[in-house]
């Protein structure tokens, strides 16, 4: 629901800010004080384009904020995670027009596309008037509204799980065909570099391993010479290092003898022998090794050179040559067992259309039953509110296929056009007048002709409606009397399921309000700006009175006021 609406500077508003409430709130006021000014900034809060003319005189810019409580609304939670914008229980919309010509669009402050505006708005408000934005005159919804009120959702989910099944098989075999013609011309090639790089075998890590044991192999006289060396002075000469401190080591244990301070430098001597017998097999193991592998020098400079070469032709690195060889083997796989592939596919794909099909008729079947209620209901809503000749009737169109359609679902024999909602295609029509043949809802010329059957339709459909405000901009216009308080009653009645706001000028229609605003114009110095007021009991009776009797208002208008609201 709405919880409030700011308006700054727009057409004859300075500032206004509105708290409305849940059920029916009523908006009265004179001819020209602004009650469709209200209308109309609300539908530029929805997403309707906007011109710099709506600033008003000697402002810099427009401001339209509103303020909506979201909370169990998936539809719209989904909009605005999907878009990256936080969700709390309440949405802020806000709109920004500048005389410069900018348009500046904000959800929850965070500054959006105008598109976003208005898909979250056809998810939040059904506004019905002399605007475009009456979700009953679009055709999309009519399927969805019939479907609602029918609550036909598991038979529906069953369809849908068919139809997203056929679209991924259908992809699948695009894909399929589509590379057929290429991965044939490229078979022979795919071979030729599978075979290259097979029989190579490269590894991660590899080149890196091969790189340090080279260079250690093109080193190694360098390394044999340098080691011996160490060895000899070490470990292996007549005056080795390690001869010299065994010797040092016997006298260091004869003055231990004698003093117990030169335990600890024998000690650390000793360690030192430790140290140098360590180093001296260290240089003689390693040695032995290159020794060893002295003869894989020029096998490893001959990996390192294939290596190099594949690197060159397949990505530049080993992991990419592993890489581009998982791939050939996959493209190579489709290509031997394309046809099988294919086969399997187009079996499964034939199987969905038929089984989608058959749901999709089940479905059809019991949208038409649902459809004959919704047409009886109406034109009995209709003579409700006055529109006494009235027919109601709900299209259906289903297209038969040719032959050698290649896009379709099976039912019996016979191809289908088909959608995510299956294969109905349904508009709602109307005529109002005796003899008259139904025409399209958008068809509709009157206003207030348009609103009373969006009335009607929405008295009927109002459970399976999920919109949580409808606005109803003069409803009432041409009824009066009887009729006026039919409109009136029925509006009381939608106010369970919906927040309701609705512009009138009829008295027997404002004595239903939960909620009930005047505007009108006053004079701020030699300006003129519209003003609107939430009212209380006493206001309210006083309003409702000027409706019944214009700007004189007597006892009797009172106490008929007074009537028309306790009659509620």
């Amino acid at each position: 629901m709405l919880h409030s609406l700011e308006i700054k500077d727009y057409a004859l508003i300075e500032n206004i800010h509105i708290e409305f409430m849940g059920g029916l709130n009523i908006i009265t006021g004179e001819t020209g004080a602004g009650k469709s000014i209200l209308i109309d900034a609300m539908s530029l809060l929805l997403g309707e384009r906007a011109s710099t003319l709506v600033v008003r005189k000697e402002a810099n810019k427009s401001i339209i904020e509103g303020i909506f409580d979201i909370k169990g609304n998936n539809k719209v939670a989904k909009l605005l995670t999907e878009n990256d914008i936080e969700v709390f229980d309440d949405l802020i919309i806000r709109r920004e027009i500048s005389v410069k010509g900018s348009n500046r669009c904000f959800i929850n402050d965070t500054p959006v596309q105008l598109s976003l505006i208005q898909s979250v708005g056809n998810q939040l408000v059904d506004l019905h008037g002399q605007h475009d934005h009456q979700s009953l005159l679009k055709i999309n919804t009519h399927l969805e509204l019939i479907d609602d009120f029918g609550e036909l959702d598991v038979l529906k989910n069953e369809y849908k799980k068919h139809y997203t099944r056929i679209s991924e098989i259908t992809k699948e075999l695009f894909s399929l065909r589509s590379k057929e013609e290429k991965l044939g011309q490229d078979k022979e090639s795919y071979e030729f570099q599978l075979k290259e790089i097979n029989a190579v075998s490269p590894r991660i890590g590899e080149e890196d391993e091969l790189k340090e044991q080279l260079n250690l192999l093109e080193n190694s006289e360098n390394i044999l010479s340098l080691s011996n060396e160490i060895y000899c002075v070490a470990y292996d000469n007549e005056s080795s290092a390690h001869d010299q401190l065994v010797e040092i080591s016997h006298l260091l244990e004869k003055l231990k003898n004698i003093d117990l301070k030169f335990g600890e430098k024998l000690s650390e001597l000793l360690s030192a022998i430790e140290i140098i017998d360590d180093i001296a097999k260290f240089v003689r193991t390693y040695s032995d090794k290159i020794d060893l592998e002295a003869g894989t020098l020029d096998e490893m400079r001959e990996r390192l050179g294939a290596l190099s070469l594949l690197k060159k032709r397949y990505g530049g690195s080993v992991e990419k040559i592993i890489e581009h060889r998982t791939k050939l083997m996959e493209e190579l796989e489709i290509v031997v067992n394309y046809d099988e592939r294919i086969k399997k596919f187009e079996k499964e794909l034939e199987s969905e259309r038929f089984a989608a099909g058959q749901v999709a008729s089940d479905l059809s079947e019991k949208r038409k039953k649902v459809a004959k209620n919704i047409e009886r209901e109406v034109v009995g809503a209709l003579k409700e509110l006055g529109i006494n000749d009235a027919t109601f009737r709900v299209d259906f169109k289903i297209n038969k296929l040719a032959e050698s359609a290649a896009n379709y679902v099976l039912i019996g024999k016979e191809k289908y056009k088909f959608n995510a909602s299956g294969v109905d295609e349904v508009e709602f029509l109307v005529s109002t007048n005796l003899g008259e043949d139904p025409k399209p809802l958008a068809k509709i010329a009157s206003g207030g002709e348009i609103s009373r059957i969006m009335l009607a339709l929405k008295s009927i459909l109002a459970k399976s409606d999920r919109l949580p405000l409808l606005i109803f901009d003069e409803i009432d216009t041409g009824v009066s009397g009887r009729i006026a308080q039919k409109v009136g009653n029925t509006l009381k009645e939608l106010s369970k399921f919906h927040q309701i706001i609705s512009i009138t000028h009829l008295p027997q229609i404002a004595g239903y309000a939960d909620t009930h605003f005047a505007v009108e114009k006053i004079k701020l110095g030699s300006r003129v700006v519209s003003s609107i007021k939430k009212l209380d009991e006493h206001e309210r009776v006083h309003e409702v009175a000027k409706l019944l009797s214009g700007e004189e208002i007597t006892e009797a208008s009172l106490k008929s006021a007074r009537e028309l609201i306790e009659f509620k």
